[in-house]
């Protein structure tokens, strides 16, 4: 069932989304500024590529780590974890769209906070 939704998510749309995040991964690494969160973006490109069946676990709760976060989440985490959970509740409207739903609200979670976590299977 879990390779069923992630074709599904894929073709409708998986595939545009991590492929975004590819490109911005790409972007933060050119410069010297973004380059600590370069691995976040590439990390939520594969988790927008394939997000059945993996789960957002805590890695490094370090200062460091708490600091990249603060400073995303004023920038940018906001508003990208926002479409997140406006796309989740166009489709938790209907009975097909509930696990579909459900991985938008996990990306919006990673998307708030991306530093400091890991994407694993579950």
């Amino acid at each position: 069932m879990r390779t069923l939704l992630n074709i599904l998510w894929f073709v409708l749309g998986g595939w545009f989304s991590g492929t975004l995040w590819l490109i911005a991964g790409a972007l933060l690494a050119i410069t010297i500024v973004g380059l600590p969160w370069t691995p976040s973006a590439f990390r939520m490109a594969g988790f927008s590529y394939w997000p059945f069946g993996r789960v957002v676990v805590d890695r490094d709760r370090g200062t460091v780590s708490v600091l990249l976060n603060v400073l995303w989440f004023a920038l940018a985490g906001w508003w990208l974890a926002l479409q997140h959970v406006v796309l989740a509740a166009g489709l938790a409207v209907t009975i097909i769209g509930i696990p579909f739903a459900w991985q938008h609200i996990k990306l919006a979670g990673l998307a708030l906070i991306p530093v400091g976590k890991d994407v694993v299977v579950a």
